[in-house]
């Protein structure tokens, strides 16, 4: 069993940038998948970013390659998201999850959820 708490988030003017960080607890991440989601108001769960913690393969969703990146410190057991050149539709609450199956967390599954942080994104 893995235990994750999001850090991080706040208010950020549009092309600014924002580090959102992921601590797990209980487990090494070595043997998870760790995904980034987000949900803004009114609107469904988006897949975000997602890192698998045995080979550190990623994945981004269209939304966001190119200007957010996923990685991992294995020492600290944390994963972190920065996001760069924000804009106001990245406003959300984001969540960090985990899932043994990487193509699982890709998919937008996962068994473990943290509670999230919200990012604001407005001038």
């Amino acid at each position: 069993q893995v235990q994750l708490v999001e850090s991080g988030g706040g208010l950020v003017q549009p092309g600014g940038s924002l580090r959102l960080s992921c601590a797990a607890s209980g487990s090494p991440l070595d043997y998870f998948a760790i995904g980034w989601f987000r949900q803004a108001p009114g609107k469904e769960r988006e897949g975000v970013s997602c890192i698998n913690g045995r080979d550190g393969n990623t994945y981004y969703a269209d939304s966001v390659k190119g200007r957010f990146t996923i990685s991992r410190d294995i020492a600290k057991n944390t994963v972190y998201l920065q996001m760069n050149s924000v804009k106001p539709e990245d406003t959300a609450v984001y969540y960090c999850a985990a899932n043994f199956d990487y193509r699982a967390v890709v998919a937008g599954m996962a068994d473990y959820w943290g509670k999230g942080t919200l990012v604001t994104v407005s001038s």
